[in-house]
């Protein structure tokens, strides 16, 4: 009966045991998009009223959680009864990164003329202040949801050889360390103004260093998520081009020779280049059509 019992508890260490390597590696593999969910997140929580940042923060979390929910038990069956279907699936969502990328990408070459009309929060009543935040918490659960899938079936894919109790311990544990990594460090950016005007006041004269560091977080809020939206482009067409050249094998032989960065960069642009190009193909077929 003591033996029965300690071998149980071998077994879980041994499960354990397994299913914190395999979550190191799945991390590493999902780290190129949760790049770009942090990227996302933050440019999508900012630009509120700072009494608002952090509920309209909270909203997208409670989002995500709830997405991951979702999510996992749908990407665990896949794995138990058609694993086959994880491939094509993560192709999938290598073509939708490559595409958000490019597009990105194309908007700052070309951007839309409406995107350059700010909106004045100023000028809105109490109703449509809250309308058009609520309009952007639906639109980052949106995209979270989207992320999500990509990161779940990415670190499904590392362990799927592994045993199911693995798979769910691993692929878990990366679902949630996604969520609270990724909104702890939001919650942190989208805050360094306030942060920063709150040096300044407790400072009181601005010659003091307490008051230069203030001036500093809050000069530096734009350029964090300037910088974080650049580096979520590049982790997306990195991303794709990854998925694309480790399952099929035609564009690895091609790029064999580049180094892996490059490859995985040029194969995401090219993947990208011609999603876009498909997608604006198919607007100018169905706008015409529309306005008749």
């Amino acid at each position: 009966m003591a033996t029965g019992f300690f071998a149980v508890f071998d077994d879980i260490a041994s499960l354990l045991d397994d299913a914190a390597a395999m979550t190191k590696i799945a991390t590493k593999k999902t780290a190129g998009i949760l790049g770009d969910d942090l990227a996302v997140n933050a440019e999508k929580a900012s630009g509120f009223v700072a009494s608002r940042e952090l509920p309209v923060l909270w909203a997208i979390a409670k989002g995500s959680f709830y997405n991951k929910l979702m999510i996992l038990p749908a990407a665990f069956l896949l794995s138990a009864f058609v694993p086959w279907m994880i491939v094509p699936i993560l192709m999938l969502g290598g073509i939708y990164l490559a595409f958000e990328g490019a597009e990105k990408i194309y908007e700052y070459i070309f951007p839309h003329a409406h995107k350059k009309k700010a909106e004045v929060l100023q000028d809105l009543s109490e109703e449509e202040i809250l309308a058009i935040e609520k309009k952007k918490v639906k639109s980052a659960i949106l995209t979270d949801f989207i992320l999500s899938i990509e990161i779940i079936v990415i670190a499904l894919g590392t362990v799927v050889e592994k045993s199911l109790p693995v798979q769910i311990v691993a692929v878990s544990i990366v679902a949630m360390l996604a969520t609270v990594g990724v909104y702890g460090i939001v919650a942190f950016i989208v805050r360094l103004d306030d942060m920063g005007f709150r040096l300044i006041q407790i400072a009181g004269d601005s010659k003091k260093l307490l008051s230069k560091f203030g001036q500093l977080l809050v000069q530096a809020l734009p350029l964090v998520i300037r910088a974080l939206t650049v580096i979520g482009t590049l982790a997306m067409l990195l991303v794709a081009g990854g998925i694309f050249m480790h399952n099929v094998h035609q564009i690895h032989d091609l790029l064999h020779g580049l180094p892996s960065v490059v490859g995985e960069l040029l194969t995401g642009a090219v993947v990208g280049t011609v999603a876009l190009a498909a997608e604006k193909s198919v607007m100018k077929l169905v706008r015409p059509r529309a306005t008749e």
